[in-house]
């Protein structure tokens, strides 16, 4: 699904993720891994997670279009500055607006500081809305994962995307020992829980 772009924030998943265990736990049960990375596919993913996301994309998209906004305006004014300056290089004869350049450029740092202050602010209040929105969420993800992991016997689940992340995984033999896509139908599957989605005061 789309992710709020103009601001730096993934998300974290509390998996059943003991690597220090591993060695230990190998020989005594079933071992299984969940990406879960796969949790906010919009058409394959975990339905209350993606809805969630969704409400919390939705809450910020009036402080992305207007940072969106000024990305442009920047984006703008610093072609036009580089502009002047590569024509001024080539033609050094030619008379140049150096009032109107140097105003040109104080707005260009002007904005810059402003766009940085709404995009620091903009993050940290989207990741203070992220914890309270998804945080019952995945709260919940956890316990389903407890359970399922007790009905399919599984001795020890391990999150498939942090361990590809660290390089940890590198290869499975056994398709079977992949079970996202059961975890996730598992986890649709499941009467409504006591997750919900907070709205914003």
């Amino acid at each position: 699904m789309k992710t709020f772009r103009l601001i730096t924030a993934g998300f974290f998943f509390a998996a059943i993720f003991a690597v220090s265990t591993f060695a230990q736990t190998a020989n005594a049960g079933k071992i299984a891994v969940i990406n879960t990375l796969a949790f906010d596919a919009d058409k394959e993913g975990i339905t209350k997670y993606v809805a969630a996301s969704k409400t919390l994309d939705n809450e910020f998209k009036p402080v992305q279009a207007e940072l969106q906004a000024m990305a442009t305006k920047l984006q703008a004014l610093q072609t036009e500055l580089q502009t002047a300056q590569t024509n001024a290089q080539k033609s050094p004869n030619v008379p140049i607006d150096t009032k109107g350049l140097q105003a040109k450029a104080t707005q260009y740092e002007e904005m810059g500081r402003q766009f940085k202050f709404k995009q620091e602010d903009a993050k940290a209040k989207y990741d203070n809305r992220r914890g309270v929105v998804l945080s019952p969420v995945l709260q919940d993800i956890g316990r389903a994962m407890q359970e399922f992991a007790k009905q399919k016997g599984y001795m020890l689940i391990l999150d498939g995307a942090k361990l590809d992340e660290s390089g940890f995984i590198l290869a499975v033999g056994d398709d079977k020992v992949d079970v996202t896509k059961e975890f996730i139908t598992f986890y649709n599957a499941r009467p409504a829980g006591t997750a919900s989605t907070a709205s914003p005061k």
